[in-house]
């Protein structure tokens, strides 16, 4: 009711806007937070359409007023006192029904009816009902015996902690009994086929959400299967071993093939995260002369932005260039950057959430003059767009493989001939001393076969570049005012970023995924995170526009159909979005 609020808004200040509890006990056991919000599976946010046949909200619960315990039938004195099941409807509600108080009434859902007598009261919110429940039980009276709520409720939708039915959010609507006649009915609710619709269009999922991951592809998977029975270790020199071996340096050459260098340049890491970690602090521990400053921008990736303030920690200065409203950096801010102390500058190739590609050749050409090294992660670009290493003059680049097909937990740096990095890891000899510990080789012969489909799959990507604007203009048209975040021309073809005016960016993603689109209101790796974006807060957005933006982003395996389909539930979302009951409080 905007109590808990700072702002004074309704609802709370989390991503959601729901309630969430933190809880020390469960985090220690790897549990999320209680409770863990899912929108039920009828409601009137979940099934829009059932809401205006069955407008009104079913809460069960046990309250004095209007419920007795079956075993309490037999005593008399409570069975006068209660001798007929009742159920509260708000006075409001039940005036535009031309329901009084003590009128015999139906409860209808869609899976039948049930005859209960009116508390008229305004004890209770306009919209939902709370009917008597322990009913339908061999004692008591038979207006409690012929009564039985749970007759209504859908026993398989249940609480995911509990597993209880649930029985809240049950959509129903309350009418006046005709001649006294209670019309206890089951199972034939009017409820016809064309109500069905909206329920069958969630088993189709639409997927837009391809730069937070991919699907692990279909060939890839395969190649991994095929190598889950070998169990040598790559350092063995026995056949079980070579062969590991052999997958593991057949799988770098095929990462090398896709960024143009030799296999011995490339350096297997567990994620694009720890490649970027290495790459920074593996540059700023090898230049131990007295080069202590590093130079990147303001919208890197955390694993970037957080390696460089760790290193300010222990000493290193670090400069963070701005960018402009399309989210480039502009080169002569670079140039002016650079010191005699800088050892590195880090620049991301394509930002995660805008998709803008920055001028890395020029950038890179400005830093070789001076002599310092170039590292650029390009977790978001390979497999999407060429990423050649020689064409873009960089010393160290970043990939994951998860980003284009691949497997999770894998992901690759590449190191020019001749750069020094001191390891994360201290140990073995394994990645030619760069990152010690038995290699991961079914991620690797994963990644590996991932590199060897992008090769052919990166001229397609360029196909979802008219699917993307395609969905850009469709949004334009629903929402007026919608604003591009990041650059209309150096962009990844696969990714928009809109600010849509007046629309909260989580509540969107909430309502698209219950009616089965996945997008985002930023990258994965803010999700369960309240603060706006800081890479579009660079860019010269304000906290509200940030709050406001959505990210789509586009993978090989959706269509056109699949477009339209979003840009159909979109539009329905955003006009039924002041009729929804987004919540009900309990009183």
């Amino acid at each position: 009711k905007g109590l808990l609020r700072a702002d004074g808004q309704p609802g709370f200040d989390t991503p959601s806007g729901k309630l969430e509890i933190a809880s020390s006990i469960l985090e220690e056991h790897g549990y999320d937070a209680l409770p863990i919000y899912v929108e039920p599976g009828e409601s009137p946010v979940s099934q829009p359409q059932l809401a205006k046949r069955f407008p009104l909200v079913f809460n069960s619960g046990s309250r004095s007023n209007v419920d007795l315990h079956t075993l309490h039938h037999t005593i008399p004195a409570l069975s006068e006192e209660k001798p007929v099941p009742t159920v509260m409807i708000n006075t409001l509600d039940a005036k535009k029904r031309g329901i009084e108080n003590g009128d015999l009434i139906h409860i209808k859902t869609k899976r039948g009816q049930v005859g209960m007598y009116a508390l008229v009261t305004d004890d209770i919110v306009q919209g939902a009902i709370e009917a008597s429940g322990m009913g339908g039980g061999a004692l008591g009276p038979k207006e409690w015996r012929d009564a039985c709520i749970n007759d209504l409720t859908d026993l398989q939708r249940y609480d995911p902690i509990s597993g209880f039915p649930v029985y809240k959010a049950l959509l129903c609507d309350v009418v006046k009994s005709a001649d006294g006649d209670k019309g206890n009915i089951k199972g034939s609710g009017e409820y016809s086929l064309d109500d069905t619709v909206e329920e069958q269009q969630t088993n189709h999922r639409v997927y837009l959400d391809h730069n937070a991951t991919t699907p692990i592809g279909q060939e890839v998977k395969e190649a991994m299967i095929e190598f889950m029975d070998c169990y040598g270790n790559p350092s063995s020199i026995y056949a079980v071993g070579k062969e590991a071996r052999i997958a593991v340096e057949t799988a770098r050459r095929s990462v090398a093939a896709l960024i143009n260098c030799t296999a011995r340049r490339v350096t297997f890491t567990g994620s694009g995260s720890e490649a970027n970690n290495l790459a920074i602090k593996g540059v700023a521990f090898a230049n131990a002369n007295g080069k202590n400053h590093i130079v990147t921008s303001s919208i890197e990736h955390p694993s970037v932005l957080n390696a460089c303030q760790w290193l300010e920690k222990l000493g290193f200065s670090v400069t963070y260039l701005p960018v402009d409203a399309g989210g480039r950096v502009n080169p002569d801010d670079l140039r002016a950057a650079i010191t005699e102390k800088t050892c590195l500058v880090s620049v991301i190739l394509a930002n995660n959430e805008t998709g803008s590609i920055q001028p890395i050749v020029e950038l890179a050409g400005i830093v070789k003059e001076r002599g310092v090294l170039f590292h650029t992660d390009a977790v978001q670009a390979v497999g999407k767009i060429p990423t050649d290493v020689e064409e873009l003059g960089v010393d160290l680049l970043t990939m994951s493989g998860h980003k284009f097909q691949g497997p999770k937990g894998i992901g690759a740096l590449y190191v020019r001939k001749g750069v020094v990095l001191d390891p994360l890891v201290s140990g073995g000899h394994q990645e030619k001393g760069l990152r010690a510990g038995t290699e991961n080789v079914i991620s690797i012969v994963g990644l590996g076969k991932a590199a060897e489909l992008a090769i052919d799959r990166i001229p397609q990507m360029y196909r979802l570049r008219e699917l993307r604007d395609s969905l850009e203009r469709s949004i334009q048209e629903l929402i007026p005012g919608t604003k591009l975040n990041g650059h209309r021309e150096h962009r990844l073809p696969n990714t928009l970023n809109l600010t849509l005016p007046g629309i909260r960016g989580e509540s969107l993603v909430l309502a698209l995924d219950q009616k089965g689109v996945a997008v985002s209101s930023g990258s994965a790796c803010r999700a369960g995170l309240p603060e706006p974006s800081h890479a579009l807060m660079a860019m010269g957005l304000s906290e509200e526009e940030v709050h406001c933006a959505v990210r789509f982003t586009l993978g090989l395996g959706n269509t056109m159909d699949e477009i339209d389909r979003t840009v159909s539930i979109i539009d329905q979302v955003i006009r039924e979005r002041k009729d929804t009951i987004r919540f009900v409080a309990c009183r």
